[in-house]
């Protein structure tokens, strides 16, 4: 059972990931239409989805902040800067301001607000979409135990959340932030080789992403380490042996293990 939120949540832009979210607080109920406040740069946009989801278009960064406890901040890391100025005045340290923007450090966003407003920074990715995201939270130096509690509730909305220390989120952002792209490039990649074998295209792309889709329930729901899961599929001089040895000649182990590093490196630098 959801629990509901009886806090009013402002979302301080509202493009894929910020209207994802509002989506699932409010199709899960953990949020009432009527406790939702969107704003973006793109008034007619902004207007249009709030129509759509029953909630209210503010005027911008500083009318939503007037009236909300809750800000979620989900504008490009280089727009950061300028929305909190936009807020000045409007934000105290009674709101607790929760961060989507990657590689920006809770620091930074503490020197930015009043003193002692409790922040939290989250890295979520694009699965909030389907209900079915990863999100990771880090609390700031004045967030309380309730904060946490409360943007747990907010982000198990739209997938699962777990708690960890804010230096860990760069690794975090290289691995599940940017890892739908690496799941994305794999099933297309099974999907081509379906068709290279004679699939047609539509059946290819259907078995590639339920294999991946059900292979990943296998590994949250059994516990089991995914070596122990594929050795279960690999048959003495059987067909996936056979395809594992390619995999490993191509060294995909490594091309993942360096695409995680690769893209947790670019995010220290974009906080930096």
């Amino acid at each position: 059972m959801n629990t509901k939120l009886n806090k009013t949540v402002a979302f301080l832009g509202a493009g894929n990931m910020g209207a994802a979210i509002a989506r699932g607080l409010l199709a899960t109920g953990t949020v009432e239409p009527g406790r939702l406040v969107l704003t973006d740069v793109r008034r007619d946009y902004v207007r249009g989805l709030a129509e759509e989801l029953g909630c209210r278009a503010a005027d911008g960064p500083a009318d939503a902040a007037s009236e909300a406890e809750v800000l979620l901040l989900a504008v490009k890391p280089q727009n950061l800067a300028q929305l909190l100025k936009q807020m000045e005045g409007a934000v105290t340290a009674r709101h607790l301001v929760v961060s989507i923007a990657a590689g920006v450090p809770t620091r930074a966003l503490e020197a930015g607000l009043p003193e002692g407003t409790p922040v939290v920074r989250v890295m979520p990715n694009l699965m909030c979409q389907v209900g079915e995201a990863m999100s990771v939270y880090a609390p700031g130096s004045h967030a309380r135990p309730e904060d946490l509690d409360l943007v747990a509730t907010l982000f198990r909305a739209v997938g699962r959340a777990a708690q960890s220390e804010e230096k860990l989120l760069d690794a975090v952002t290289g691995l599940s932030g940017s890892g739908p792209a690496f799941i994305f490039l794999v099933i297309e990649a099974l999907a081509d080789g379906g068709v290279k074998a004679g699939l047609p295209r539509d059946l290819a792309m259907e078995l590639a992403a339920q294999t991946v889709l059900g292979s990943a329930k296998m590994v949250l729901e059994t516990g089991l380490h995914p070596g122990v899961l594929k050795d279960r599929v690999c048959s003495p001089a059987g067909t996936t042996i056979a395809g594992v040895a390619v995999l490993e000649e191509c060294a995909v182990r490594s091309a993942f293990l360096r695409a995680v590093e690769a893209a947790a490196r670019r995010s220290a630098e974009l906080g930096g």
